[in-house]
This record gives structure tokens, C-alpha cells and sequence, in this order.
């Protein structure tokens, strides 16, 4: 067994239409790990996920929403055959290094593209986004979420990422596509976004200038609450389409 995908979930019709309706007839053999939180069993991602971490048998460990799909049957043996010949430290299907968003998935109602730049090859990021990420199992017993800095449900992957670059491991975007139904940019609208992203600015302001999220681009020098309040401003003058 070389992939254990670990899902925390609250919503078991979307689950099922999504995730385990993709899981289904997989090419290759893996382990599922289903974290049931319908009734906030969990605190945090963080917390859910270093939990199915931790009982998980699997060389890769595959943190993955519930309402992700896979294009193909031989989804996860693709990654696998990937990811035997990168030398990483988290990978994923979207990320940033800059403000452009790198990634083959699409996401949304109806399904476009996420990222501005595709790729063919792996491509190093600064961050991924939280809906699919990859840890190997033997990084992920050194470093685990951070439940103190990411105590709710939000950018606790970005942390990850940050702490494992720091450590000297490396992050990166796989040339593979797939379908979110969520848009990652909804996530700002719950007000422990920015709370939690104070943490995590705070954390890593001395390793970084910018720290790019595929919810925004963000200073670490100069004050957060101008910065929301400009994005706030720009985008209401331009709208995304």
C-alpha cells in the first residue's frame, strides 16, 4: 500500500457524490481514512488530520476535501508514478510562488480553470491549496499541522508548507487535473480566515516578505488590515469573473 487518502468530511452526500464516487474502481490499491465531523468532533483541521496521520499505514499520506473528484481511474496511479521519482516534501494540484496561480484542475459552477499557469512537468510553489496535499509518511512524523497557529479550518496547509521549507524540504504543483467543486476564494469570507492568517504572517514574517496563497497575496511587513481593506476596494472596482 502506497497512498493513504485521509478525508475529513461534513457533508455525506457531498462525499459521496465527489470523493468516493471518483475512489471507485481506482487502478490501483489504497487505504481510506474517513474523519466523520458532522457533529465538530474536531476542533480544527489540523487537529483531524494529524489524527489520520497518525493511524495511517500508507509511504504517502493524501489530505484531501470532500468534494474533490479525480479525472480517471488511474488518478492515483499517476500521482504514485509521479511522486516515486520527486523528491518532495508536500505536493498538491494547485499552488502559488508568485501571484499567479499554477494548476491543471479546474473548480467551481461551472468547472474553469483554476490556475493561470498549467504545467507539464512538476513546478516548485511557495504553498498549495488545502484541497489536496501530500505529505510522505516519514516528513509527516517529524512535522505535523500546527493546531496551535491553524486552530480552525483555514490555511492550514500554507503553514505546513511554510514550515516544511523551512526545514529544507521542497513544494510543489503536479501536472495533474481533477475538479474542486468548491472556489477556494469562498474561504475568506468566514472571519477566522484572517485571524488564523495574523498567526501565520506572525510565523514566518522573518523566512518571507510575501507569503502567496491561492486565497491572496500577502505582506508580511506591511499592516494586514490595509491590505484586506485594498483587496476590498480593488475588487469591487474589478470584479473576478
Amino acid at each position: 500500500m502506497i497512498i493513504s487518502v485521509i478525508c475529513v468530511y461534513n457533508n455525506r452526500d457531498s462525499l459521496e457524490s465527489h470523493l468516493l464516487k471518483s475512489l471507485d474502481g481506482q487502478s490501483i490499491e489504497y487505504e481510506l481514512i474517513l474523519l466523520k465531523n458532522i457533529f465538530d468532533k474536531y476542533n480544527s483541521a489540523a487537529e483531524a488530520l494529524n489524527y489520520g496521520g497518525s493511524i495511517a499505514k500508507g509511504q504517502y499520506l493524501m489530505f484531501i476535501h470532500q468534494d474533490f473528484e479525480f479525472n480517471s481511474d488511474k488518478w492515483l496511479e499517476d500521482v504514485e508514478n509521479i511522486l516515486k521519482n520527486l523528491d518532495f516534501g508536500v505536493a498538491g494540484v494547485a499552488g502559488k510562488y508568485g501571484r499567479k496561480c499554477v494548476s491543471n484542475i479546474t473548480d467551481g459552477f461551472p468547472p474553469a480553470l483554476t490556475g493561470e499557469i498549467q504545467i507539464k512537468e512538476p513546478e516548485e510553489v511557495q504553498t498549495i491549496d488545502e484541497c489536496v496535499i501530500i505529505i510522505p509518511e516519514k516528513l509527516f512524523k517529524e512535522i505535523h499541522f500546527d493546531e496551535i497557529t491553524c486552530d480552525n479550518w483555514h490555511l492550514y496547509g500554507v503553514d505546513y508548507c511554510l514550515t516544511a521549507k523551512k526545514a529544507g524540504f521542497k513544494v510543489y504543483v503536479l501536472p495533474i487535473d481533477g475538479y474542486h467543486a468548491s472556489i477556494a476564494e469562498n474561504s475568506k469570507s468566514h472571519g477566522n480566515y484572517y485571524s488564523t492568517l495574523r498567526k501565520v504572517i506572525k510565523k514566518h514574517k522573518n523566512e518571507h516578505k510575501w507569503i502567496y496563497t491561492t486565497t491572496g497575496s500577502w505582506s508580511t511587513i506591511f499592516p494586514l488590515n490595509l491590505q484586506i481593506l485594498y483587496q476590498k476596494i480593488y475588487y469591487s472596482i474589478h470584479p473576478k469573473k
